[in-house]
């Protein structure tokens, strides 16, 4: 275990210090940008590991790992952000321990979830996930709306009863005229964040960026990065 924690703590310093420098040469403070861990595949030991070394935000993209991991972890305060796409038969569960669900991708999934939070009683944040490469015509299989829907799936949120609606959420495209032009896809995200909050103003969040393009997430604005492999390693096969 010792031995974990000073891998862990060792990546997530190099991290840091990659998010630092990325908001130094795009003149934004530090505190701009909330790294999120995304620790898929990896045990509760590891996110209490994490919690000790200062991490406050985790993400997960499967609910059956999710579930467990989150009920083990109850006592640590942590915010859960769910990140995979989301079914509407598992909506109940993640609503028990997600604080923010970051891909919201159609009125139906808003509906369901709106029950459940408000079965719950909970209050959960939602981000709308933006398909970047449904402009072209060439959509990938990450989900997300097409950017002409969000305004609709905006207001969806944004009247559901137990659902708060706080930004939106992209993952590059492997698609489309955005394909391996991070920086582009990040950019033309923001223009979409701005829009957006023309009309909802307190949906200024942005989660955009992973271990291999953070940097360029942050030199666009983003609010938040989700990163997995830098942090912990390379991830175990799925059994």
């Amino acid at each position: 275990m010792t031995d974990r924690r000073t891998q862990l703590a060792e990546n997530l310093a190099r991290v840091e210090e990659r998010i630092a420098s990325a908001c130094s040469a795009a003149g934004r403070g530090r505190d701009e940008v909330t790294l999120i861990v995304v620790t898929k595949t990896y045990p509760a030991s590891d996110v209490r590991i994490l919690h000790e070394l200062g991490v406050r935000h985790v993400a997960e993209n499967r609910d059956q790992d999710a579930a467990p991991k989150a009920a083990e972890c109850a006592d640590l305060s942590l915010t859960w952000h769910f990140v995979g796409q989301l079914q509407t038969n598992k909506v109940r569960s993640v609503a028990g321990y997600a604080d923010v669900v970051q891909s919201m991708d159609r009125v139906k999934l808003v509906t369901a979830l709106s029950a459940a939070a408000v079965r719950e009683g909970r209050d959960l944040g939602c981000l709308i996930q933006v398909a970047l490469d449904a402009e072209s015509g060439e959509r990938g299989d990450r989900g997300g709306v097409a950017p002409d829907g969000i305004e609709e799936l905006a207001a969806a949120v944004g009247s559901a009863p137990g659902l708060r609606l706080d930004g939106l959420m992209t993952v590059a495209p492997l698609a489309g005229p955005y394909a391996g032009r991070q920086r582009a896809a990040f950019d033309r995200l923001m223009e979409f964040s701005s829009r957006l909050r023309g009309n909802h103003p307190a949906a200024n969040m942005v989660s955009a960026g992973m271990s291999a393009d953070l940097e360029d997430a942050v030199a666009a604005g983003a609010t938040h990065v989700r990163v997995g492999t830098a942090v912990l390693g390379v991830r175990p096969g799925l059994g």
